[in-house]
């Protein structure tokens, strides 16, 4: 039998809330190998999206110019002189797998460097704080401004106006570069500077505006640690071997000032590189402590190997005390024994393996493609027609696609029934007795096709039959399978 237990509430204690208050983080700037990497590559990734929709490509008169376009109401995507249509879906499926494989890669050399150096999130807060940095200056001025028991001086208004103001600006043209790639950039651009362009742009704009400046300007942090997934995944799929951002605590250890170190090592005792300075710390986006050891925070940006290096080279002492490593070898240092980098191990080969098979697909597939295509679709009411003449009709909606640049001349052919003929209805076809039709550029031309047999040849109650259109320029065949039926 249960026993109640009665609880007095005046006994209960409380232990405070259940999720804890954000703390600010005020990275402090470093200057070393892995900022001058990051701001190289946060150059390269905004110079490439900010001003990638207004690179030119010829693709013929008619076709748009634009190099990079995701084409909505035509259902086409252009990258250089790459076409895709709606059929071919299975490239960006292609992608997406090379895209995974490639981050699982990455991870499995570096751990984080993605999120360290080209997630978006951290490219957007770098720049975000280049500007706050620029504004209200470094970690301590920044530190001391926030905590002003008179924080609305006119000076700091006007800089947390202006700061904000650039942010703005910066999340307006996030927005508004991404609606570039969706129409042709210098047509909407001017659309967009008159107020004539449609609604639907600027709400895209509005919403990417809202979004990267709070993101990048407001939760910073918090979406690496709390909203992104990535943390959680790579997690799993991280081995011993990976090398992440790591505090060698056999050099480091025990932490001492550096008169100290000095001392105990006159003395013939060990001493620990450490000097307890925590520019670590105040370099860190995210605010922690990397000696603490691997943390799910950590976004693997080597800000605070720089930090630590431009340390050690003020105390004379050597770098690398925090850098790209494993506790693998760690632990052979310690033991006296040299360390092992296994970058080319079983897992990196089978992704790399993987990358290349499913690249290669793509690339066969996309050189091997056919730019003329048909779909044939059999009438479901009736099915078959008995003319009075005791012959055979079966009428089909054929859809020809011509995916080249100019237009095309094309003859249409069917195999199956015996002494089968063919009508195109309308005025679509230039000879009647083997139609030949006429292919826009770059379209579809969807086509009424009459089929006849006679039905004393054709007895089966169904007959594959197979519509072949052929390119009379360039030999390029085209076939599509249905059926023949009786009625």
């Amino acid at each position: 039998m249960n026993k109640i237990i009665q609880t007095d509430p005046d006994q209960v204690e409380d232990v405070g809330p259940l999720y804890a208050a954000r703390k600010n983080v005020y990275p402090q700037s470093v200057f070393g190998t892995f900022r001058r990497i990051k701001w190289g590559l946060m150059a390269f990734c905004l110079g490439v999206y900010y001003l990638l929709p207004f690179v030119r490509w010829n693709r013929g008169l008619g076709a748009p110019d634009q190099a990079v376009l995701i084409d909505l109401p035509n259902s086409r995507f252009y990258f250089f002189f790459i076409e895709l249509w709606p059929q071919e879906v299975y490239y960006f499926t292609g992608l997406l797998i090379i895209a995974a494989l490639t981050l699982f890669l990455m991870n499995s050399v570096g751990g984080r460097i993605w999120c360290g150096y080209l997630c978006p999130q951290t490219v957007w807060t770098d720049l975000f704080y280049a500007v706050e940095r620029l504004i209200e200056g470094d970690r301590r001025e920044r530190m001391r401004k926030a905590a002003s028991a008179d924080p609305l001086k006119l000076g700091r208004v006007f800089e947390i106006v202006l700061k904000h103001s650039i942010w703005l600006l910066i999340a307006w043209w996030t927005g508004g570069a991404w609606v570039l790639y969706f129409t042709d950039a210098p047509t909407l651009v001017k659309k967009l500077v008159t107020f004539q362009a449609p609604a639907i742009a600027y709400i895209w704009i509005a919403i990417l505006t809202a979004t990267t400046y709070l993101l990048a300007g407001f939760m910073r942090e918090q979406v690496c640690v709390y909203m992104c997934p990535w943390p959680r995944i790579q997690a799993a799929l991280t081995d011993e071997w990976a090398l992440n951002v790591t505090y060698r605590y056999d050099r480091g250890e025990k932490r001492m000032s550096v008169k100290k170190a000095n001392e105990l090592r006159a003395l013939g005792l060990p001493a620990g590189d450490c000097v307890d300075c925590y520019q670590c710390v105040a370099a860190c986006p995210t605010g922690i402590d990397i000696r603490n050891g691997p943390q799910i925070d950590c976004i693997q940006c080597g800000l605070c190997i720089d930090a630590c290096d431009n340390v050690m080279k003020k105390i004379g002492g050597p770098t690398r005390l925090i850098g790209y490593d494993n506790d693998i070898n760690i632990q052979r240092r310690m033991a006296g024994e040299p360390p092992i980098y296994r970058i080319v191990r079983p897992r990196t080969i089978i992704y790399t393996a993987l990358i290349a098979l499913v690249g290669g697909i793509m690339l066969y597939a996309l050189l091997t493609r056919s730019l003329l295509d048909i779909n044939v679709l059999h009438d479901r009411n009736p099915v078959a027609v008995k003319l009075s003449d005791g012959s055979i009709r079966n009428a089909y909606t054929v859809r020809l696609l011509n995916k080249r640049g100019f237009d095309r001349v094309v003859t249409i052919d069917v195999d199956g029934p015996q002494d089968a003929v063919l009508h195109v209805v309308g005025d679509d076809s230039i000879t009647p007795d083997r139609p030949m039709v006429v292919l826009g550029r770059d379209g579809t031309t969807e086509l009424r096709v009459l089929v006849t047999a006679p039905s004393e040849k054709n007895t089966e109650k169904s007959i594959p039959t197979k519509f072949r259109i052929t390119d009379i320029g360039l030999g390029e065949v085209a076939s599509a399978i249905d059926n023949f039926v009786s009625p």
